[in-house]
């Protein structure tokens, strides 16, 4: 079995723009964005599905959750977010993840059809990272 590419994220061995980061939980930029600013919530812990996460700890992953979607509405100036976890199908990386992307109406995103886009370079996904950080507090 390679090694969990979110596991190698928030334990500091891949490189990642990191949002937020806890005992339990880590939040960072997808790399591959449906919109820039799409942020990815993950549990510290390996947990592969929705299903094997304790329940005891619901409360903390949502709500980082909650406070990373207030922080990428406020931090990017969107009218919304689009929250969304795919349990085991669509679910690129066997680590539980929940997805927080920013939204504003007529962004491109209809129904199921998500064309990815890609940041210009590294300092506007870091300006991006940036801003949400800042929103944060």
């Amino acid at each position: 079995m390679s090694p969990c590419r979110f596991c190698e994220i928030a334990a500091g061995q891949l490189p990642a723009n990191v949002i937020w980061a806890d005992g339990d939980v880590v939040v960072f930029l997808d790399s591959r964005p449906l919109l820039k600013g799409h942020t990815l919530v993950v549990p510290r812990a390996h947990v592969a599905t929705f299903g094997d996460l304790p329940a005891d700890r619901l409360t903390t992953m949502f709500a980082v959750v909650q406070r990373i979607c207030r922080a990428v509405e406020v931090g990017l100036g969107a009218e919304g977010a689009f929250v969304a976890m795919n349990n085991k199908v669509s679910q690129s990386v066997p680590h539980l993840h929940v997805h927080v992307v920013p939204r504003k109406h007529k962004d491109g995103l209809r129904g199921f059809f998500w064309p990815r886009v890609h940041y210009e370079n590294d300092a506007e996904r870091d300006a991006f990272a940036e801003k949400i950080c800042a929103a944060l507090g």
